[in-house]
Protein backbone atom coordinates (compact mmCIF):
# COMPACT_ATOMS: atom_id res chain seq x y z
CA UNK A 1 0.00 0.00 0.00
CA UNK A 2 1.34 3.16 -1.38
CA UNK A 3 1.58 5.63 2.10
CA UNK A 4 0.28 9.38 1.60
CA UNK A 5 1.71 11.29 4.21
CA UNK A 6 -0.42 13.60 6.10
CA UNK A 7 0.39 16.35 7.91
CA UNK A 8 -2.15 17.41 10.76
CA UNK A 9 -1.90 20.87 12.08
CA UNK A 10 -3.86 21.13 15.30
CA UNK A 11 -3.85 23.95 18.65
CA UNK A 12 -4.74 21.13 20.88
CA UNK A 13 -4.30 17.18 20.99
CA UNK A 14 -5.05 14.19 23.12
CA UNK A 15 -4.90 13.95 26.30
CA UNK A 16 -6.19 17.84 26.13
CA UNK A 17 -10.16 17.62 26.25
CA UNK A 18 -12.41 19.30 23.43
CA UNK A 19 -13.91 17.56 20.50
CA UNK A 20 -10.94 18.54 18.09
CA UNK A 21 -8.29 16.31 20.06
CA UNK A 22 -10.81 13.78 20.93
CA UNK A 23 -11.45 13.85 17.29
CA UNK A 24 -7.71 13.27 16.37
CA UNK A 25 -6.90 10.35 18.57
CA UNK A 26 -9.44 8.77 17.31
CA UNK A 27 -9.79 8.64 13.82
CA UNK A 28 -5.54 9.11 13.09
CA UNK A 29 -5.32 5.32 14.22
CA UNK A 30 -8.03 4.01 11.48
CA UNK A 31 -6.78 6.35 9.04
CA UNK A 32 -3.31 4.59 8.88
CA UNK A 33 -5.28 1.77 8.41
CA UNK A 34 -6.26 3.15 4.94
CA UNK A 35 -2.76 4.29 4.33
CA UNK A 36 -2.24 7.11 5.52
CA UNK A 37 0.85 8.70 6.86
CA UNK A 38 -0.07 10.83 9.91
CA UNK A 39 2.47 13.67 11.39
CA UNK A 40 1.39 15.62 14.16
CA UNK A 41 2.16 18.94 15.32
CA UNK A 42 0.20 21.10 17.97
CA UNK A 43 0.66 22.91 21.11
CA UNK A 44 1.03 21.68 24.58
CA UNK A 45 2.99 19.26 26.56
CA UNK A 46 3.10 15.73 27.70
CA UNK A 47 4.34 12.44 26.37
CA UNK A 48 4.55 11.97 23.04
CA UNK A 49 5.91 8.18 22.67
CA UNK A 50 2.62 6.93 23.31
CA UNK A 51 1.24 7.20 20.02
CA UNK A 52 1.83 4.64 16.45
CA UNK A 53 2.54 8.53 14.92
CA UNK A 54 4.73 11.06 15.33
CA UNK A 55 3.37 13.89 17.68
CA UNK A 56 5.45 17.21 17.91
CA UNK A 57 4.27 19.20 20.76
CA UNK A 58 5.05 23.23 20.89
CA UNK A 59 4.73 24.63 24.79
CA UNK A 60 2.56 27.38 25.53
CA UNK A 61 4.93 30.03 26.10
CA UNK A 62 4.75 33.93 25.13
CA UNK A 63 2.86 34.50 21.79
CA UNK A 64 5.55 35.50 19.98
CA UNK A 65 7.76 32.41 20.83
CA UNK A 66 4.77 29.73 20.52
CA UNK A 67 4.03 30.96 16.59
CA UNK A 68 7.55 30.87 16.02
CA UNK A 69 8.68 27.90 17.23
CA UNK A 70 5.36 26.43 15.94
CA UNK A 71 6.05 27.81 12.56
CA UNK A 72 9.83 26.41 12.30
CA UNK A 73 8.60 23.16 13.24
CA UNK A 74 5.71 22.50 11.08
CA UNK A 75 7.84 24.23 7.87
CA UNK A 76 9.78 20.85 6.92
CA UNK A 77 5.94 18.94 6.93
CA UNK A 78 4.73 21.48 4.86
CA UNK A 79 7.26 20.61 2.10
CA UNK A 80 7.07 16.87 3.28
CA UNK A 81 2.98 16.27 3.16
CA UNK A 82 1.22 14.98 0.45
CA UNK A 83 -1.78 16.81 1.95
CA UNK A 84 -2.39 19.11 4.83
CA UNK A 85 -5.03 18.48 7.36
CA UNK A 86 -5.48 21.58 9.69
CA UNK A 87 -8.02 21.75 12.65
CA UNK A 88 -7.72 25.01 13.66
CA UNK A 89 -7.40 28.53 12.44
CA UNK A 90 -3.93 30.96 12.83
CA UNK A 91 -1.34 29.15 13.16
CA UNK A 92 1.76 29.97 11.49
CA UNK A 93 1.96 27.69 8.52
CA UNK A 94 3.94 28.84 5.71
CA UNK A 95 5.30 27.38 2.95
CA UNK A 96 4.97 24.38 0.93
CA UNK A 97 2.54 23.43 -1.54
CA UNK A 98 0.27 20.62 -0.88
CA UNK A 99 -3.44 21.43 -0.74
CA UNK A 100 -4.80 22.13 2.44
CA UNK A 101 -8.09 21.14 3.96
CA UNK A 102 -9.28 22.20 7.33
CA UNK A 103 -11.91 19.98 9.90
CA UNK A 104 -14.21 23.22 11.17
CA UNK A 105 -16.26 23.05 13.96
CA UNK A 106 -17.66 26.02 14.93
CA UNK A 107 -16.65 29.97 14.74
CA UNK A 108 -13.59 30.91 16.41
CA UNK A 109 -14.19 34.42 15.67
CA UNK A 110 -17.48 34.24 17.87
CA UNK A 111 -15.81 32.03 20.48
CA UNK A 112 -12.78 34.13 20.80
CA UNK A 113 -14.94 37.45 20.67
CA UNK A 114 -16.32 36.27 24.16
CA UNK A 115 -14.01 34.83 25.54
CA UNK A 116 -12.31 38.18 25.20
CA UNK A 117 -15.24 39.79 26.36
CA UNK A 118 -15.55 42.21 22.93
CA UNK A 119 -19.27 40.88 22.98
CA UNK A 120 -21.86 40.06 25.32
CA UNK A 121 -21.27 36.16 26.87
CA UNK A 122 -24.87 35.28 25.71
CA UNK A 123 -24.82 36.57 21.65
CA UNK A 124 -25.77 34.35 19.90
CA UNK A 125 -24.00 32.67 17.16
CA UNK A 126 -26.64 32.87 14.44
CA UNK A 127 -26.84 37.13 15.07
CA UNK A 128 -23.58 37.24 15.01
CA UNK A 129 -22.55 35.82 11.42
CA UNK A 130 -24.76 38.81 9.99
CA UNK A 131 -24.74 41.54 13.05
CA UNK A 132 -21.85 44.89 12.80
CA UNK A 133 -19.60 45.37 15.67
CA UNK A 134 -16.06 47.45 16.60
CA UNK A 135 -13.30 47.17 14.58
CA UNK A 136 -11.58 44.53 16.57
CA UNK A 137 -14.76 42.22 16.40
CA UNK A 138 -14.98 42.94 12.42
CA UNK A 139 -11.39 42.08 11.87
CA UNK A 140 -11.57 38.59 13.72
CA UNK A 141 -14.80 38.25 11.55
CA UNK A 142 -12.79 38.98 8.29
CA UNK A 143 -9.45 37.24 9.12
CA UNK A 144 -11.75 34.00 9.80
CA UNK A 145 -13.28 34.46 6.58
CA UNK A 146 -10.35 34.76 4.35
CA UNK A 147 -8.57 31.86 6.17
CA UNK A 148 -11.11 30.00 4.89
CA UNK A 149 -11.78 31.32 1.64
CA UNK A 150 -7.89 30.06 1.08
CA UNK A 151 -8.48 26.53 2.45
CA UNK A 152 -8.61 23.89 -0.68
CA UNK A 153 -11.13 22.16 1.27
CA UNK A 154 -13.26 22.18 4.28
CA UNK A 155 -14.67 19.46 6.49
CA UNK A 156 -18.27 20.43 8.77
CA UNK A 157 -19.72 17.63 10.86
CA UNK A 158 -23.46 18.90 9.88
CA UNK A 159 -25.55 20.86 7.51
CA UNK A 160 -25.97 23.52 9.48
CA UNK A 161 -22.45 24.24 10.04
CA UNK A 162 -22.10 23.84 5.56
CA UNK A 163 -24.69 26.83 5.49
CA UNK A 164 -22.65 29.09 8.10
CA UNK A 165 -19.21 28.20 6.08
CA UNK A 166 -21.02 29.45 3.06
CA UNK A 167 -21.78 32.67 4.78
CA UNK A 168 -18.10 33.15 5.23
CA UNK A 169 -18.00 33.50 1.31
CA UNK A 170 -16.11 29.79 1.20
CA UNK A 171 -17.34 27.92 -2.51
CA UNK A 172 -19.91 26.05 -2.12
CA UNK A 173 -18.33 22.71 -3.74
CA UNK A 174 -15.18 23.20 -1.24
CA UNK A 175 -17.84 22.22 1.62
CA UNK A 176 -18.07 18.44 2.61
CA UNK A 177 -20.23 17.35 5.73
CA UNK A 178 -19.37 14.08 7.06
CA UNK A 179 -21.06 13.53 10.09
CA UNK A 180 -19.65 12.97 13.73
CA UNK A 181 -19.75 9.58 14.90
CA UNK A 182 -18.59 7.43 18.53
CA UNK A 183 -15.93 4.78 18.21
CA UNK A 184 -16.90 1.42 19.25
CA UNK A 185 -16.95 1.73 23.08
CA UNK A 186 -15.38 -0.82 25.19
CA UNK A 187 -16.62 -2.76 28.42
CA UNK A 188 -17.51 -0.64 30.89
CA UNK A 189 -14.99 -1.95 33.74
CA UNK A 190 -18.50 -1.71 36.82
CA UNK A 191 -20.61 -3.71 34.22
CA UNK A 192 -22.99 -6.39 36.27
CA UNK A 193 -24.69 -7.18 33.22
CA UNK A 194 -23.65 -8.90 30.49
CA UNK A 195 -22.36 -7.17 27.29
CA UNK A 196 -24.06 -7.38 23.67
CA UNK A 197 -22.63 -6.69 20.15
CA UNK A 198 -25.33 -4.17 17.81
CA UNK A 199 -23.47 -3.84 14.70
CA UNK A 200 -19.84 -3.24 14.78
CA UNK A 201 -20.06 -1.67 18.27
CA UNK A 202 -20.07 -3.57 21.82
CA UNK A 203 -23.04 -1.92 24.10
CA UNK A 204 -23.26 -2.31 28.15
CA UNK A 205 -26.99 -4.02 28.52
CA UNK A 206 -26.89 -2.20 31.71
CA UNK A 207 -30.68 -1.16 33.28
CA UNK A 208 -31.47 1.95 34.46
CA UNK A 209 -32.16 0.61 37.37
CA UNK A 210 -28.58 -0.91 37.75
CA UNK A 211 -27.26 2.45 36.75
CA UNK A 212 -28.99 4.06 39.62
CA UNK A 213 -28.22 1.55 42.03
CA UNK A 214 -24.49 2.18 41.01
CA UNK A 215 -24.53 5.45 41.75
CA UNK A 216 -26.58 5.58 44.79
CA UNK A 217 -28.92 7.63 42.72
CA UNK A 218 -33.17 7.67 44.50
CA UNK A 219 -35.78 6.40 41.55
CA UNK A 220 -36.84 10.07 41.13
CA UNK A 221 -37.59 11.56 37.59
CA UNK A 222 -33.83 13.04 37.13
CA UNK A 223 -32.08 14.54 34.00
CA UNK A 224 -28.79 14.77 33.62
CA UNK A 225 -26.68 17.52 31.37
CA UNK A 226 -23.71 17.36 30.54
CA UNK A 227 -21.75 20.85 29.15
CA UNK A 228 -18.90 23.12 30.23
CA UNK A 229 -20.56 25.59 31.87
CA UNK A 230 -20.10 28.22 29.97
CA UNK A 231 -22.65 31.29 29.04
CA UNK A 232 -24.24 29.99 25.93
CA UNK A 233 -24.92 26.05 27.50
CA UNK A 234 -27.70 27.30 28.94
CA UNK A 235 -27.29 25.15 32.22
CA UNK A 236 -28.86 28.78 34.14
CA UNK A 237 -32.38 28.48 31.53
CA UNK A 238 -32.59 24.44 32.86
CA UNK A 239 -32.18 25.34 36.63
CA UNK A 240 -34.76 28.10 36.33
CA UNK A 241 -37.34 25.71 34.71
CA UNK A 242 -36.41 23.66 37.18
CA UNK A 243 -37.63 25.64 39.94
CA UNK A 244 -41.23 25.72 38.12
CA UNK A 245 -42.23 22.16 38.20
CA UNK A 246 -41.95 19.62 41.25
CA UNK A 247 -39.57 16.70 42.11
CA UNK A 248 -37.54 16.34 39.18
CA UNK A 249 -34.47 16.24 39.94
CA UNK A 250 -30.91 17.54 37.53
CA UNK A 251 -27.43 16.85 37.43
CA UNK A 252 -25.21 18.57 35.94
CA UNK A 253 -21.66 16.80 34.71
CA UNK A 254 -18.80 19.74 34.13
CA UNK A 255 -16.89 22.29 34.90
CA UNK A 256 -16.55 26.28 33.87
CA UNK A 257 -16.79 29.78 34.92
CA UNK A 258 -20.37 29.41 35.46
CA UNK A 259 -19.62 27.07 37.87
CA UNK A 260 -20.31 28.89 41.68
CA UNK A 261 -22.95 31.53 40.07
CA UNK A 262 -25.04 28.34 38.77
CA UNK A 263 -24.92 26.83 42.73
CA UNK A 264 -25.81 30.09 43.43
CA UNK A 265 -28.87 30.29 41.08
CA UNK A 266 -30.19 27.13 42.32
CA UNK A 267 -29.84 28.19 45.89
CA UNK A 268 -31.45 31.34 45.11
CA UNK A 269 -34.63 29.23 43.18
CA UNK A 270 -34.90 26.98 45.85
CA UNK A 271 -33.58 23.98 43.90
CA UNK A 272 -30.24 23.14 45.45
CA UNK A 273 -31.69 19.91 46.88
CA UNK A 274 -32.48 18.87 43.26
CA UNK A 275 -29.62 19.50 41.13
CA UNK A 276 -26.27 17.50 42.13
CA UNK A 277 -22.94 19.16 40.32
CA UNK A 278 -20.78 16.32 39.71
CA UNK A 279 -18.23 18.21 38.37
CA UNK A 280 -15.80 16.63 35.16
CA UNK A 281 -16.19 13.28 35.22
CA UNK A 282 -14.99 10.19 33.21
CA UNK A 283 -16.61 9.19 29.71
CA UNK A 284 -17.05 6.13 31.57
CA UNK A 285 -18.92 7.43 34.37
CA UNK A 286 -20.74 10.00 32.50
CA UNK A 287 -22.54 6.75 30.41
CA UNK A 288 -23.62 5.37 33.62
CA UNK A 289 -25.21 8.38 34.56
CA UNK A 290 -26.80 8.77 31.03
CA UNK A 291 -28.18 5.38 31.58
CA UNK A 292 -29.46 6.48 34.44
CA UNK A 293 -31.22 9.51 34.04
CA UNK A 294 -34.63 9.67 31.95
CA UNK A 295 -33.39 11.86 29.68
CA UNK A 296 -30.32 13.89 29.07
CA UNK A 297 -30.59 17.87 28.39
CA UNK A 298 -28.09 19.87 26.03
CA UNK A 299 -30.47 23.42 26.07
CA UNK A 300 -27.48 25.66 24.12
CA UNK A 301 -27.14 28.19 22.05
CA UNK A 302 -24.80 26.56 20.03
CA UNK A 303 -23.64 22.91 18.98
CA UNK A 304 -21.84 22.16 15.66
CA UNK A 305 -22.93 18.66 16.00
CA UNK A 306 -23.20 17.06 19.60
CA UNK A 307 -21.14 14.09 20.70
CA UNK A 308 -23.17 13.93 24.22
CA UNK A 309 -26.56 13.54 21.64
CA UNK A 310 -24.96 10.70 20.17
CA UNK A 311 -23.81 9.03 23.24
CA UNK A 312 -27.35 9.40 24.77
CA UNK A 313 -29.19 7.85 22.08
CA UNK A 314 -26.75 5.29 21.91
CA UNK A 315 -27.04 4.68 25.33
CA UNK A 316 -31.03 4.10 24.69
CA UNK A 317 -31.58 7.55 26.81
CA UNK A 318 -33.86 10.47 25.13
CA UNK A 319 -33.01 13.77 24.76
CA UNK A 320 -34.36 17.26 25.41
CA UNK A 321 -32.31 19.59 23.18
CA UNK A 322 -32.41 23.43 21.94
CA UNK A 323 -33.46 23.57 18.57
CA UNK A 324 -29.75 24.99 17.83
CA UNK A 325 -27.77 24.66 15.58
CA UNK A 326 -26.53 20.64 14.45
CA UNK A 327 -29.07 19.81 16.82
CA UNK A 328 -32.23 19.13 14.54
CA UNK A 329 -29.83 17.10 12.79
CA UNK A 330 -29.48 14.56 16.10
CA UNK A 331 -32.81 14.66 17.58
CA UNK A 332 -36.21 14.19 15.79
CA UNK A 333 -38.79 16.28 17.53
CA UNK A 334 -41.58 13.39 19.40
CA UNK A 335 -39.61 10.54 18.16
CA UNK A 336 -35.70 10.15 19.93
CA UNK A 337 -36.80 13.27 22.35
CA UNK A 338 -38.08 16.85 22.20
CA UNK A 339 -36.51 20.28 20.28
CA UNK A 340 -37.37 23.05 22.30
CA UNK A 341 -36.98 26.65 21.12
CA UNK A 342 -34.03 28.39 22.46
CA UNK A 343 -34.27 30.85 24.74
CA UNK A 344 -37.38 30.56 25.63
CA UNK A 345 -37.93 29.43 29.56
CA UNK A 346 -42.02 28.60 29.38
CA UNK A 347 -41.25 26.22 26.43
CA UNK A 348 -38.88 24.60 28.46
CA UNK A 349 -40.68 24.16 31.61
CA UNK A 350 -43.50 23.02 29.15
CA UNK A 351 -41.12 20.75 27.40
CA UNK A 352 -40.05 18.85 30.78
CA UNK A 353 -43.49 18.95 32.32
CA UNK A 354 -44.32 16.72 29.43
CA UNK A 355 -41.64 14.85 28.96
CA UNK A 356 -42.72 13.55 32.55
CA UNK A 357 -46.47 12.29 31.80
CA UNK A 358 -47.26 8.62 31.89
CA UNK A 359 -45.39 6.70 29.44
CA UNK A 360 -43.61 9.69 27.27
CA UNK A 361 -39.74 8.53 28.59
CA UNK A 362 -40.52 4.70 27.46
CA UNK A 363 -42.65 6.09 24.17
CA UNK A 364 -38.84 8.24 22.92
CA UNK A 365 -36.56 5.60 24.68
CA UNK A 366 -37.97 2.93 22.38
CA UNK A 367 -37.08 5.06 19.33
CA UNK A 368 -33.58 6.31 20.73
CA UNK A 369 -31.94 4.43 18.01
CA UNK A 370 -33.70 5.96 15.02
CA UNK A 371 -31.71 7.78 12.54
CA UNK A 372 -28.49 6.79 14.09
CA UNK A 373 -27.35 4.73 11.07
CA UNK A 374 -26.20 7.63 10.07
CA UNK A 375 -23.45 8.18 13.23
CA UNK A 376 -21.83 5.18 12.27
CA UNK A 377 -17.69 5.08 13.83
CA UNK A 378 -16.61 3.38 10.57
CA UNK A 379 -18.71 5.21 8.00
CA UNK A 380 -17.44 8.64 9.16
CA UNK A 381 -13.58 7.06 8.80
CA UNK A 382 -14.11 6.23 5.16
CA UNK A 383 -16.06 9.24 4.47
CA UNK A 384 -12.88 11.33 5.56
CA UNK A 385 -10.10 9.26 3.96
CA UNK A 386 -12.29 9.78 0.76
CA UNK A 387 -12.78 13.22 1.23
CA UNK A 388 -9.28 13.66 1.98
CA UNK A 389 -7.85 11.59 -1.16
CA UNK A 390 -10.18 13.82 -3.59
CA UNK A 391 -7.64 16.79 -2.73
CA UNK A 392 -4.47 15.05 -3.85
Amino acid sequence: MNHRRLFVAAGIFHPESGGPATYLYEILPELQKRGWEPRVVTYGAGDTSVYPYPVTRIPRRALPIRLAHYGLTAFPLLRWADLVYVHTLDLPLMGGKAKRVVKMVGDQAWERAIRKGWIPAMEDIDRFQTQDYNSVVSAQKAARAKQMQAMDGVIVPSQYLKRMVEGWGVDEAKINVVYNALPPSEPHPLAPSPLTERGNKVELVLSQAEARKQLNLPDAPTIVTAARLTAWKGVDHLITALGRIPDVRLMVAGEGELLESLKAQAAANGVSDRVSFLGKISRDKLAVYMKAADYLALYSGYEGLSHTLLESLLAGTPVIASDKGGNPEVVRHNVNGLLVPYVDVEALTASLEAAFRPGERERLAANSQTGMERFQFATMVKHTSDVLESYL
